[in-house]
């Protein structure tokens, strides 16, 4: 079922490379899509190369781009569908341009343009966004969006960098998506110096209404593709919380 009439946007946030936040979009997209009737897309809006379509079953033939393009030919689910992958999964997924120098033109108007033909078809659209909080598309992302999800790794400096990001929004007037942020301490791959994760979730927990951790998980640590079948048990866990508490929010 749809969450009332409109279209609800979520973007995975990250000032930091490395700290997977692919693949947190890549596993609750997925886990959302998997126990929900109503169509689920994440889009990958990193203005460097996104490695969205590389987490996700399915090959995509077109990028995001293509289809700001092509936007007003695209008047039918049937038609979208060619522009995204969706093979082994029930998540859909946009790509980004691989080659950088194309993918920086991606900008706040594409964003819009996208999501505009996107909202037509979909329940949720979650959006892998850059690092960066200025970067032009931030703008549209956060303008639209009904909850966020952050992501830190388990080290102080990436933590640190993840409240400075609370603090950000705080700053530019988003108190409303600070209160109800979803903050995930990932910890899958395993890499990254791990120090007293109880204290650096306590912090967050001081600033944020819900916090979440991804234990380590061989089978994300690999870096393919991504098979909820494969994972831990409490690594899925995990996810389908995440994927609940990101319902609850936009309820």
């Amino acid at each position: 079922m749809r969450l009332g009439e409109r279209t609800r946007y979520v973007p995975v946030l990250s000032r930091k490379g490395g700290v997977g936040k692919t693949t947190v979009t890549t596993l609750l997209g997925m886990t959302l899509a998997q126990v929900r009737e109503d169509r689920i897309i994440a889009m990958d809006a990193n203005p460097d190369r996104g490695t969205l379509s590389d987490r996700s079953p399915g090959k995509a033939d077109f990028t995001a781009r293509q289809l700001v393009q092509n936007r007003f030919m695209v008047d039918s689910f049937a038609q979208l569908s060619s522009y995204v992958a969706r093979e082994g999964s029930r998540l859909h997924v946009l790509a980004s341009d691989t080659d950088p120098a194309i993918a920086q033109a991606f900008d706040d108007a594409d964003y819009r343009a996208v999501t505009d033909i996107l909202s037509r078809y979909y329940s949720i659209v979650l959006t892998d966004s850059g690092t960066g909080m200025v970067h032009s598309v931030m703008k549209g992302t956060l303008e639209k969006a009904d909850a966020v999800v952050l992501v830190s790794g388990g080290s102080v400096d990436e933590a640190r960098l993840a409240s400075e990001t609370l603090s950000w929004l705080e700053a530019h007037g988003r108190h409303d998506l600070v209160a109800s942020a979803i903050v995930v301490i990932n910890l899958s791959s395993g890499n990254g110096t791990q120090v007293n994760v109880t204290e650096i979730e306590e912090h967050f927990r001081s600033r944020v209404s819900t916090v979440v951790r991804i234990p380590y998980d061989r089978h994300l640590a690999e870096g393919s593709q991504v098979d909820l079948a494969r994972l831990k048990p409490a690594t899925r866990d995990a996810v389908v919380e995440l994927a609940a508490l990101v319902v609850d929010e936009l309820q």
